[in-house]
């Protein structure tokens, strides 16, 4: 072999190592967008588990053997919807159940400002 083609061998090898680490870099993106997807599919999950949970219990009537669905005090349901805002869900009609990724948002700010005034 003469230099001319060693030179040619070690510039395609630089070639294949360019462009392995771009696949790399590529694989790595896509890891930390299914780990980010992973993890708020976990705390959503989470959320839907407490939630059904809560729905779950019931209470029993007194003097009878029937089970009544324990009914929410007053104020509840502002409370859990402040709460699941502040985790960082949308509570507004047009995104409602979505995550919030850009920082507030003015129709959950007004929904709750709205139902705080009544």
């Amino acid at each position: 072999m003469d230099k001319q083609d060693i030179f040619k061998q070690v510039a395609q090898i630089e070639e294949n190592v360019g462009s392995l680490y771009q696949e790399i870099g590529l694989l790595k993106q896509q890891i930390v967008a299914l780990i980010e997807e992973n993890n708020n599919l976990m705390i959503e999950n989470k959320h839907l588990r407490e939630r059904n949970d809560r729905e779950r219990k019931y209470v029993q009537e007194p003097n009878s053997n029937n089970l009544k669905r324990q009914e929410a005090p007053p104020g509840e349901g502002y409370d859990n919807l402040a709460r699941l805002y502040q985790e960082g869900f949308h509570i507004c009609n047009v995104h409602y159940g979505g995550l919030r990724t850009d920082g507030d948002c003015l129709f959950c700010l007004t929904f709750l400002k709205h139902v705080d005034s009544q």
